[in-house]
């Protein structure tokens, strides 16, 4: 069975009211837009919009996520990892003062990049970013440093699962092939005319318009192929992320 899956608009202070061309501009700040069932998808798909930025963050094991990075304002930037290795006494004062901001590896991050953030990799993302966001199915977040906002931290469970040194995030494709790992594996495509997606997968829409069997399909949707659809012919112009 083929399903479009619901976006679900989620306001955040860090968010925009400029969501186009994905989606309508809104009048409130939106910072995430979820891609919901039923039926549940393996992955939690996420496209994100950024003013400000977003705090400093790690996950625990099982929400290993990749980023894949839509539109760019000049000078925006992700960070993930340290520029070198720290201790667990320097993180959490680090935290506590700020000095965080510095110690992170910060990477520039333009239309087209993809970044790869194991669960444990502390990391954030900057302001004036688009991304889709591909991860594990938990939004369990630890935040180290949030930049004064008036937010919950939580200092002793982010130290406890942090990685203390450097990680290489960015990502090279390989024939088409952005992300590979335990957990997924994500693929970029120009569709240009016919093409198709196995059952178990999920096509994101980035640009473009389709039919997906029988059904049109437009920027700025994912629909889910579940297990046992077999497979389902894609036709048109666009630029898809098939993920599973």
């Amino acid at each position: 069975m083929l399903t479009r899956l619901t976006p679900r608009f989620v306001p955040k202070v860090w968010g925009s009211t400029h969501l186009e061309p994905l989606f309508p501009d809104s009048v409130e700040k939106i910072g995430e837009v979820w891609f919901e069932g039923p039926p549940k998808p393996p992955l939690l798909i996420k496209f994100l919009f950024t003013t400000e930025p977003l705090s400093v963050q790690v996950h625990p094991e099982g929400k290993t996520e990749m980023w894949h990075i839509l539109a760019a304002d000049p000078g925006a930037r992700i960070a993930a990892g340290f520029r070198e290795k720290i201790s667990e006494e320097r993180l959490r004062a680090s935290a506590r003062s700020g000095e965080i901001e510095d110690l992170l590896e910060w990477f520039e991050a333009r239309p087209g990049d993809t970044f790869f953030i194991p669960a444990g990799t502390v990391h954030a993302i900057g302001a004036g970013l688009t991304l889709c966001e591909i991860q594990q199915h938990s939004d369990v977040t630890y935040r180290l440093f949030d930049y004064g906002r008036p937010r919950e931290l939580h200092l002793d469970e982010g130290v406890r699962v942090s990685q203390l040194g450097p990680h290489a995030a960015r990502q090279s494709a390989r024939e088409g092939v952005l992300v590979s790992c335990p957990f997924f594996t994500t693929e970029k495509r120009r569709v240009d005319g016919r093409s198709h997606i196995e059952a178990g997968r999920t096509v994101i829409v980035l640009d473009g318009s389709l039919k997906i069997g029988d059904e049109p399909a437009q920027s700025g949707e994912a629909w889910y192929a579940e297990p046992g659809a077999g497979t389902t012919d894609i036709t048109g112009q666009a630029t898809v992320l098939l993920t599973s």
